[in-house]
Parts: structure tokens; C-alpha cells; sequence
């Protein structure tokens, strides 16, 4: 049984066009400002494909096929922790809206350097950066 204490998340590794999609935070929320990979807090019963779908739809308004599991992560805020499960994702329909995000971009591997993200996200930014196929 996961602990109850630990915040279990869906995120999508979204490339279209040789851009990777991401989202920035909503201002007053927990890390605000910063930029991340779309999707959020998986709901009980829930898987976390089911849960990254979910999300998407409501964050962004747009489908996506989840495909494979790219990395996952544990990492301790001081004041929550997460596990992080980030999927190689496929937009298939809608384009991406900032709907329960502050800004949505799609951004060149060049650009990734550019923007500021949360530190759970760090060592996937860090991969991302690394192995520029995925970008093709």
C-alpha cells in the first residue's frame, strides 16, 4: 500500500514537431511560476495512465495516446513529497489551452535551458537535454 503521505503524479513527456510541451504553474500555487511537464495528482483507483489522460483533458482541454513509462521519481519537499511517474505521450486531438495552468509552450531542445523548474524535475530536465532523439 503507497504511503498516504506521499503525492502520486502523472506527467506527460509530450514531443510534437521536434518540440517538447510544457506548462508553467498558476501563480498562488504550491511552486507557482515554475515550468513543468502537464498533468497531476493521480485520484484513488485511479491508474496513473488514467490519471495522466485525465488531467490533460482538464488541464489542457487536449487528448493524448500515453504511451510507454519514460522515468519516475520520489523527491522530498519540505513540505510534501511526490512520486512523479512521467510518460511518453502522443497528442492526438485539440490543440493545448491554458486551462488550468498559467501558460502552455512548446519549446526546442535549445530552449530548455530557458525555463525554471520545480527541483523534482531536475535530473529528467537534465535527461531531456541529454539524448536529443527524442526530440525527433
Amino acid at each position: 500500500m503507497a504511503d498516504a503521505r506521499v503525492i502520486q503524479v502523472s506527467a506527460a513527456i509530450a514531443f510534437r514537431d521536434g518540440k517538447l510541451l510544457i506548462t508553467q504553474r498558476r501563480p498562488n500555487d504550491h511552486l507557482g511560476g515554475l515550468w513543468e511537464f502537464p498533468g497531476g495528482k493521480r485520484e484513488p483507483a485511479e491508474t496513473f495512465e488514467e490519471c495522466l489522460r485525465r488531467e490533460l483533458r482538464e488541464e489542457l482541454g487536449a487528448e493524448f495516446e500515453v504511451g510507454a513509462l519514460f522515468d519516475e521519481v520520489t523527491h522530498a519537499y519540505p513540505e510534501k513529497t511526490v512520486h512523479l511517474k512521467f510518460y511518453l505521450c502522443h497528442w492526438q486531438a485539440n490543440e493545448p489551452q491554458p486551462l488550468h495552468c498559467h501558460a502552455v509552450a512548446w519549446i526546442k531542445p535549445d530552449e530548455l535551458g530557458c525555463y525554471a523548474f520545480p527541483a523534482a524535475d531536475a535530473m529528467l530536465v537534465k535527461k531531456l537535454r541529454a539524448d536529443v532523439t527524442l526530440w525527433r
